[in-house]
This record gives C-alpha cells, structure tokens and sequence, in this order.
C-alpha cells in the first residue's frame, strides 16, 4: 500500500476543514476562550454551561498543533485555551479543577473527576513541551501530588472515579448518565495512562514513573480481559477490581492499542514494548473481526463477540484509522492498512460536515446523520479527529515510499 494519498488526504482535511473550524469558527469573541456549545447547524448556544473535558483538550489540541506544525496561530490560540481552563475552572482552595460551570462562571460541579484531572495533566504537558515554559509543567507538578495524594488507591492499586469539592470522598463516582456508578473504570485509567506518559515526558520523576507502570500493568493484569480467543477492555470495576460490566467499546480497544504502546515506550521497557505489542495486535484483531462494518465504520458497542449498538461515532471512527495503522506497522498485516484506510474512508464520507464545518458527532447504525448532538460541546471538541491528523500524519511520514 503506498501511504502517500492517504496522508495527502488527512493533510488536506485538516487544513481545509478542521483548523479553520477551530482556529476561528469555534472562538468566542463575545464572552472569551471558546464557544462551550454549538449545533449540528452551527448555531452557537451562548447559555450552555462549560464543560473541563472540552476546556483541557483545546489547551493540548493548540498545544501540539504548534509542537507539531510551527504555526503562532496555534501558539495564540493555545495560550487563549490555557487562560479559560485557569480562569474559567481552577479551584483557588483547594486545588484542582472543577467538572462543570455556568456560562456565567458560576461553578455547576464542584466535584474533583479523576478523569478531568488526567486531562489537564495531559494538557499542561503538552503545552510544556510546546513552549518549554517552566511555570506550565509547576502546574502539572502540582495537580499530579494532588491527584497522587487523594485518588491513589494504596491498597489495590490504580485510581478512584472522583473526589469532592475538597478532595474527600465523593457521594457519586459517575463520569456521566451513560456510566456506571463504580468506584474505578477502564476509561479513566486509560487517561491517566496517557496523561502521565505525556507528564513523564517532561518530568522524569521517579513516582511519576512509578505510576506509569504501575497503570500499564493493571491494564495486563486487571482490564484487559480475554474471552476465548477475543481481547477487550472491561469497563468498570469494584474497589478491589471486581470486574462490574460485561460489555466493550471498541472505540476504547483500539485507543488503547496505541496508547498503550507509548506508554511502553516512554517507560523504555523491552519487556513493556513486547507486552504492549502483543496487545495491541489481539485488541485490533478483536475489533477488526466484531465491529468493523462492511462499509469501513466501526461500530459503538459490543458484547459476546456481537454488535449491540451499530452506531458509529466520530471519535471512535479516529482512533480506528490510529490504532488499526499502529498495528499494521507492527505486523506488517495488509488487512490493518486496509482497515486504518477504510476507517478514513468512512470518515470521508459520512462524517466529514461539508456545510457546517467539523465532523458529525454520529452516523447512525442505519446510515444517517444524527444531527441532534451538538457539533461542539462539554464532550466534543478537536481532540480526537486533530490527534488523528497529527498522528498519521508524523506516522505516514515514516512508512517511506511503499509500506510493507
């Protein structure tokens, strides 16, 4: 397969339709940072409460885009991103940053989610690592002790879902109304494991190394769960790691097929890198045979080897194209390829939004556009879809003139 027209087209895509969407149709000139919530018809809903997952990744999507692209536009607009999280979400008392406020900067949640905090890590690591500013990685210092110090799990290991206002114990652990109410879950792991593999990156520091591994093994030992010959992720778990659901995202599967690689790799393992290869390719293999649809999508959920929600939305179709190439460059198997291709393909044809800009949140399992979740919200922002371009890009870059 030669890898050059596939990169010419995620170039194209995200210099023709995702950076201007987020570069100038997605900032706020009323009230300041970002727009917290727009349409699917582009209109911009000025009352909608502002949410710290969408806050955190603008910092690390602008962040990385002038890490990666050089451009003082994404420097600006990093710098901007980075003002509404500090302004907009620190907590001056007691450290941290809360969950949700109003449009009128009211806080809405105070409560410490683990899983937000690991995105604010991962962001203020990124913009380190693009500005080299020293202050920024103090930050990130600082919320890793106090994410360390509250939400440590000393004796099973891992992470608590959230802590209160003041960091004690927390009435409700959901990330949202579609979770389950456990004490630990797969997906905020999964984040942690990718925010302090970003933080590590940075910071050297032993803990933070620690930690590392100690997240990349519960991921072996713990969440990764095989059935028969299939390899998935268990979603949620008790405080012992009980394991609490029976179901899979294969969003989640492939993600983690490549973040658990640069995990591996910054830890500078051999024996992590042979682990996490091995998953890698029996995650892919699983989600390559269970959810991927003739048309190239991959679909939302599964459960006993089958499709239980044929839905395909935007993230899980980026961290398709991802995660299938990850492994395709770690097998040499043509069917990867074909399967990193056919989830752009999909991308290109179904979710790509030629009239408002972005990409729709979901292609319904029937095939239509779902154009009742919003284009931007407290859930959808330039995250996955610009990683992706990022990353296949760099990726396709180093395949040389015909892939293997």
């Amino acid at each position: 397969m030669d890898p050059e027209p596939l990169r010419r087209a995620i170039a194209s895509e995200l210099e023709s339709n995702l950076l201007p969407f987020w570069r100038v149709r997605a900032v706020d000139h009323e009230s300041g940072g970002f727009i917290a919530e727009m349409a699917a018809d582009g209109i911009v809903h000025r009352r909608a409460p502002r949410g710290l997952i969408l806050a955190s990744r603008l910092v690390w999507t602008f962040a990385a885009l002038y890490r990666e692209l050089g451009d003082g536009v994404d420097l600006e607009l990093a710098r901007r991103a980075d003002a509404a999280l500090e302004s907009g979400f620190r907590d001056l008392e007691h450290g941290g940053y809360l969950w949700r406020v109003g449009a009128d900067g009211r806080p809405l949640d105070r409560s410490k989610k683990i899983y937000g905090q690991a995105f604010c890590i991962y962001a203020l690591s990124e913009l380190r690592r693009a500005t080299g500013d020293e202050s920024i990685l103090d930050r990130a210092k600082q919320l890793f002790h106090l994410v360390e110090d509250h939400a440590h799990d000393e004796r099973f290991g891992g992470y608590v879902e959230a802590r209160a206002m003041d960091w004690s114990e927390a009435d409700g652990l959901r990330l949202s109304d579609k979770d389950m109410d456990a004490p630990k879950s797969m997906n905020t792991h999964l984040h942690l494991l990718e925010a302090f593999t970003n933080l590590h990156r940075v910071w050297p520091d032993p803990l933070v190394a620690e930690r590392l591994d100690e997240l990349f093994r519960l991921f072996g030992r713990r969440i990764l769960n095989r059935d028969s010959d299939r390899r998935h992720l268990c979603h949620f778990f008790d405080h012992d790691w009980t394991p609490c659901s029976a179901s899979r995202t294969y969003g989640h599967d492939i993600e983690a097929a490549w973040l658990l690689g640069e995990a591996a790799e910054e830890l500078g393992d051999p024996r992590a890198r042979e682990l996490a290869n091995t998953w890698a390719i029996e995650l892919a293999r699983s989600v390559l045979s269970e959810g991927v649809g003739p048309d190239g999508g991959l679909a939302f959920e599964g459960r006993d080897g089958a499709v239980i929600n044929g839905d395909r939305d935007w993230w899980c179709q980026a961290e398709a194209v991802i995660g299938f190439w990850h492994v395709f460059a770690l097998t040499g198997e043509p069917r990867f390829a074909e399967a990193s291709a056919s989830a752009w393909r999909f991308i290109e044809r179904h979710l790509v939004d030629r009239v408002h800009g972005d990409w729709h949140w979901r292609i319904r399992a029937d095939g239509t556009v779902d154009s009742s979740e919003p284009k931007v919200s407290a859930w959808k922002g330039p995250y996955h879809n610009v990683r992706l371009c990022l990353e296949m890009m760099r990726r396709l870059d180093g395949a040389g003139e015909e892939a293997p």
